[in-house]
């Protein structure tokens, strides 16, 4: 596997940074991280079961998290998996929070966020 900068893969999308982000508590079953999304916006962000394990398969593609099997799981049993960030995943996850960072503080100069 060739080993990328974490700024390789950014900008990330809102909902697959939600999902990182719901994952730095650590190791999490899919309906958990849905569950996390919606806490963590306020009911801003739900995602659908879909939406969800798409993300899931990016993010293991890309070395962003991993999975795990429970305690007498098969693979290929959903049921069961759960997702934990990896050392790469973290260092992504903060490098998006940097540039969201970066982003709204040009925009906090502009006029339209001063007071009146």
């Amino acid at each position: 596997m060739i080993r990328r900068d974490a700024d390789d893969l950014l900008p990330l999308t809102p909902a697959m940074f939600h999902v990182l982000v719901a994952l730095a508590d650590g190791e999490t079953h899919g309906y958990a991280i849905m569950k996390e999304v919606e806490e963590l916006t306020g009911g801003g962000v739900r995602l659908s079961t879909g939406t969800l394990y798409g993300i899931i398969k990016r993010l293991l593609a890309d070395g962003l998290i991993r999975e795990s099997y429970g305690h007498g799981a098969q693979r290929g049993d959903d049921r069961r998996r759960a997702y934990s960030l990896t050392a790469f995943g973290r260092d992504v996850a903060r490098a998006e929070a940097a540039r969201l960072e970066h982003t709204l503080a040009i925009a906090r100069r502009k006029p339209l966020f001063r007071r009146a």
